[in-house]
């Protein structure tokens, strides 16, 4: 009953010849797209989603809830992917890359509007990781910091400090690009 209610929810308008072809459908983008926030490597990310979309397969309980499915999910690509960095050793940080020129006309293109989302992206990207999963989990994803918490195993308080400090962090950067909205 449970699975069928995951399925209906999860998709109202599709019906799905498989189980895997619902989960590739409905959480491969979001599993990609948190990996990638770890990991900052595309083969890394397609590796750990493909491993996490295995895991969910082989589960053999049903999730109660579209929520608690989608939330198990995130939750497990997340520790995959810092199980793959704490395996590597991976600590690196990356450089700033030199943001683009703001846009001189007073409505922005849509191109111009795709390059600022890439920057703001890639400097969400360059943050510590602690920063950088809870600003991408609140502002990308959706999460509440209630949320958060639960997720990653820490208190809302400190989830809201890390946000806090990501948007400082961030605000000296993107203004400096042009970003002065912020």
């Amino acid at each position: 009953m449970a699975k069928q209610q995951c399925e209906k929810a999860a998709c109202p308008n599709r019906t799905y010849a498989t189980e895997p072809e619902r989960l590739v459908d409905t959480y491969a983008d979001t599993i990609l797209r948190v990996c990638y926030t770890y990991l900052r490597s595309t083969q890394d990310a397609e590796d750990i989603c493909q491993d996490v979309l295995l895991k969910v397969l082989q589960r053999p309980q049903r999730f109660f809830s579209v929520d608690h499915e989608h939330a198990w999910i995130i939750r497990v690509a997340a520790n995959a992917c810092k199980d793959l960095l704490k395996s590597r050793g991976a600590r690196a940080t990356i450089a700033l890359d030199d943001a683009p020129e703001p846009a001189s006309a007073p409505y922005a293109t849509e191109a111009q509007l795709a390059t600022r989302s890439q920057s703001v992206l890639q400097s969400v990207m360059n943050l510590p990781a602690n920063y950088r999963e809870a600003i991408y989990l609140h502002y990308y994803e959706g999460y509440s910091i209630k949320q958060i918490a639960e997720l990653v195993g820490a208190s809302e308080s400190a989830i809201a400090t890390r946000l806090s400090r990501g948007r400082a962090m961030l605000r000296p950067v993107l203004k400096g690009a042009g970003h002065d909205n912020l």
